[in-house]
């Protein structure tokens, strides 16, 4: 692999040509960040679950009430 001038991570595949980013912390880095966001985004749709859950419960005590 021939390296890229000006680009410290980037190397030139000599066969295909291709740009090869070797920066392995920012990879690590990108991973990270993206199983935060899908934890975040699970933990989201669980809450949005809970409230649904709770509107419904309300809902049924409530028209308990009305029919005492």
């Amino acid at each position: 692999m021939i390296k890229v001038e000006g680009h410290p991570n980037l190397y030139r595949d000599e066969k295909t040509g291709a740009i090869v980013n070797c920066d392995d912390s920012g990879y690590d880095q990108y991973v990270k960040t993206l199983h935060y966001r899908e934890n975040k985004d699970r933990e989201l749709s669980d809450m949005k679950k809970d409230i649904d859950e709770i509107k419904s419960s309300l809902a049924i005590l409530i028209n308990g009430l009305n029919k005492s």
